[in-house]
């Protein structure tokens, strides 16, 4: 399984444009194939700071959906929202175990 964990730093004042638009890429990445989870976490003591939590079955998956045109609309939409670029970092899932 690899899980990657997408930092999010917002400027305040597109918070809500960007939970918006985090909804519409998380309803639609759940559909994919190889998708075993995309979960959007705000941070609670500071409400501009998000991480996009992805995980699936294989690198393929992972670049199946870099190439969707959900993701592609999400990204284009939402860069100019951001208080600083995102920083992507990639895991390999060890548990739980799915085969």
């Amino acid at each position: 399984m690899r899980v990657t964990m997408v930092h999010v730093s917002v400027k305040p004042e597109r918070v809500s444009d960007f939970i918006e638009a985090c909804r519409l890429n998380h309803e639609a990445s759940v559909q994919e194939p190889g998708n075993y989870r995309f979960d959007v976490l705000q941070l609670e003591q500071e409400p501009t700071r998000f991480v996009l939590y992805e995980a699936y079955a294989s690198l393929e998956d992972v670049a199946a959906h870099k190439r969707t045109l959900h993701y592609h609309t999400w990204r284009e939409v939402v860069e100019p929202w951001m208080a600083q670029p995102r920083e992507g970092v990639v895991y390999q899932g060890l548990f739980p175990k799915i085969d």
